[in-house]
């Protein structure tokens, strides 16, 4: 009895392939949402000209990552979208009433903006594009891209 049992379960398992944890994760994320459009947020960016523009990026997207694709900042410019390797040349600023739907900025955030600036002071309005993740509370957000430092400027 305990033979035929585990038998069934033995063949039931073969025929379904395993799932690894990421897959189930991302079949879990994708199923949430049915649609790419539910995932769209939309953006005001103001260039180092004063140019307003669009920007268009993804529900989990990094600002940075929409930035770049619109062509506000140079996707060369910034190795990596991990905080050890940032260098600051990521940075926007952040109109007011948006600053306070984001999360507060890490310490390492902090750091490397204080670190690149030329006094050393933090502005209050400043964050790194590559820790600001996209989110629906953020449809309409104001962001402004600075005018590159002269040690960012090849």
């Amino acid at each position: 009895m305990a033979i035929s049992t585990l038998q069934k379960l033995a063949s039931q398992i073969t025929k379904a392939p395993p799932l690894s944890i990421s897959s189930r994760l991302a079949a879990i994320r994708f199923s949430s949402t049915a649609k790419v459009s539910d995932r769209i947020v939309k953006l005001s960016a103001i260039d180092p000209d004063g140019n307003k523009r669009e920007v268009v990026g993804l529900s989990g997207q990094t600002l940075l990552k929409a930035l770049a694709n619109q062509g506000l900042i140079d996707p060369e410019s910034h190795r990596l979208e991990e905080i050890d390797a940032c260098s600051a040349e990521c940075e926007v600023h952040i109109a007011q009433e948006w600053l306070e739907k984001l999360p507060p900025p890490s310490y390492d955030e902090q750091y490397v903006l204080r670190r690149n600036s030329r006094n050393r002071v933090l502005n209050k309005h400043s964050r790194l594009g590559c820790q600001v993740v996209l989110s629906p509370e953020l449809q309409g957000m104001v962001v402004a891209v600075p005018e590159p430092k002269a040690w960012d400027i090849p």
